[in-house]
Formats: C-alpha cells, sequence, structure tokens
C-alpha cells in the first residue's frame, strides 16, 4: 500500500510542491509514496503546475489507517482532522517545532531555512537521485514564493544555491524573471471573492490554548487593496466568530516595498502593542519590514498570547 506526502490545510505552493517532490524522491528509493492536498489551489500554484506540466496531486481529506510523510508544517491544527488515526512516518519542515507526536519512530527534517523544498533537494543529494526537469522547476518556484523571491528574513544562503541548482536542472535562465511573472499572478485580486482572499494562504494555530488565524496575501502592489481593506476587515470578524477564533490577522505584504499592513480582528484590543510594540487604527496598522508570518509574526504573538 502506497503511502502518502500531505501538507497542511489551504495549501501554498509549498505544501503542494512539496508533497509531489518528496513523493517522487521516496518512490524512486523503493517507498511507494503519492502527493495529496488538503484543499483547492490557489492561482500562483496552478501557474506552477501548468508552467512545469505537473498533474495537482489528489484532494484527500481522511487519513485514517494511512502512512503519511507531512510536509510543510508539524502543527496539529493545520494537518488532516484525522491525522491521530494514521501512521507518520516522516516529517519534512522549515517552520517551529508543532505538537504532532507519534507512538513509533519518524524520519525527520526539519531545518532553518526559507522553504520546505529547499530541504527536500538536500534530500534528493543525500539520497542521490536525479530531480525531474519539471518537478526541479516546481520546486524552485516554491523556494523563490517562500522567500518571496530572496526578499524575506527567512531566506539563506542554502535556499539561494537551491534555487540557482534548481534553475539549471529545469533550463530556466532568469528564474528572478519568472518569479516576477508568479508574484503578478499571485497578485491578481479583482473580482475575487473577498472569503476566498481571505482564505488563500491561511492558517490556524494553537497559541497557549487560544486559537488564532493568521492569513497573507503578498502583491508587488498594495493600492489594488484600497478599495477592498473594509469588506476584508468585515470577513475577517466573520471568520473570527464562525471559528470561535481569539484573534485573526491578514497581512497584506506589499513585495516591493518590503512591509505589510496588518488587519486584525481580537478579543485584546491591545495585541499588536504587546506583540510588535505597534498600536492599530480602525483595526489596521502598517509594520515596516514585516514579510514573514513564521519568523516574524508568530514567535512575538504567541510569546504574548502566554
Amino acid at each position: 500500500m502506497a503511502a502518502y506526502a500531505v501538507g497542511h490545510k489551504v495549501p501554498d505552493s509549498d505544501s503542494i510542491c512539496s508533497a509531489i517532490a518528496l513523493s517522487y524522491l521516496k518512490t524512486a528509493i523503493g517507498e511507494e509514496t503519492r502527493p495529496a492536498r488538503l484543499g483547492e489551489l490557489s492561482p500562483e500554484t496552478l501557474f506552477i503546475l501548468d508552467k512545469f506540466d505537473l498533474e495537482q496531486p489528489e484532494l484527500k481529506l481522511s487519513y485514517a489507517g494511512e502512512e503519511i510523510y507531512v510536509v510543510d508544517h508539524s502543527d496539529k491544527i493545520q494537518g488532516p482532522d484525522d491525522i491521530d488515526e494514521a501512521t507518520i512516518l516522516g516529517i519534512i519542515d522549515h517552520h517551529k517545532l508543532g505538537d504532532i507526536t507519534t507512538s513509533t519512530p519518524l524520519e525527520c527534517w526539519i531545518r532553518p531555512v526559507g522553504c520546505t523544498n529547499t530541504i527536500i533537494k538536500m534530500m534528493y543529494d543525500f539520497y542521490s537521485v536525479e530531480i525531474p526537469k519539471n518537478i526541479a522547476g516546481a520546486m524552485m518556484c516554491a523556494i523563490l514564493s517562500d522567500t518571496v523571491i530572496f526578499k524575506s528574513p527567512t531566506c539563506t544562503t542554502a535556499d539561494i544555491k537551491c534555487v540557482e541548482a534548481l534553475a539549471e536542472i529545469a533550463g530556466v535562465e532568469d528564474a528572478k524573471a519568472l518569479g516576477m511573472e508568479m508574484f503578478t499572478v499571485k497578485s491578481a485580486v479583482e473580482g475575487t471573492p473577498v472569503r476566498e482572499l481571505v482564505m488563500r494562504d491561511f492558517k490556524d494555530f494553537n497559541m497557549h490554548g487560544k486559537k488564532v488565524g493568521i492569513g497573507q496575501l503578498e502583491v508587488i502592489d498594495l493600492a489594488m487593496f484600497d478599495s477592498m481593506k473594509d469588506d476584508l476587515h468585515t470577513d475577517l470578524a466573520a471568520l473570527k466568530s464562525e471559528g470561535e477564533r481569539h484573534s485573526v490577522i491578514l497581512l497584506l505584504t506589499d513585495i516591493m516595498k518590503e512591509g505589510s499592513e496588518l488587519l486584525v480582528v481580537s478579543d485584546n484590543a491591545d495585541l499588536t502593542d504587546k506583540a510588535y510594540g505597534v498600536s492599530t487604527t480602525n483595526g489596521r496598522v502598517w509594520i515596516d519590514g514585516i514579510m514573514s508570518r513564521k519568523k516574524q509574526v508568530v514567535p512575538p504573538l504567541q510569546d504574548s498570547l502566554a
């Protein structure tokens, strides 16, 4: 019986490309593995798969009785609802260590780099497995996405070197130009339903018993949100109530200005004061230099809610 490689709910490009790349690697070394996903794909991810002629992973929501590799997270709240009924064979991730536990030994590749696909590239090198041209292209794009074309504070030398190596395999002459093309697709928000935008890259976190949802939209010009911020903020309030969340935050990240405006709905009026030392006005605040949810938003917020 084949195992599955699956990322987090509301999958981003790293989560999907990781499942595809890991499944090929594991199958190549004699461990049959299939890529799967827990949700619908974003326009950016669809662009990547179409660009490199890759099929969408199977949409599979239940894993009871299955063997799985968890990619791009290690938090129960972000994984399959029945993850406790699955056998976890391994975790490959670049985030903080979450609360997934196992009763048997497992393979763990967890590194403080900008993207899970950077780690999977290291795994291919470790196992001396050649990366197919199309998978290399998808891995490269995932790294460019997660590191915001190397602008994110999470970006490391390893990420840059992996993009260079993967671009050569994929036959991509200008990786940064492809990255900008990808972010242009990601920035096409006009006409998209507000809830779809809010949930496009959304993750729930358990912060000391408090459920906190954090979404992020990365665009090349924040001005495109000017006419929809009120609607976005209203939907955040609805999302908070629907999910019985303590707080909901949406990062509107301008990759050219290298900062983010935070839209905030919370039980704590001083949430951003305590976490980031800045106050919101009408539930909004711009913070220069904020680019990374995993490194700059989640850690101080979690500490402030202790």
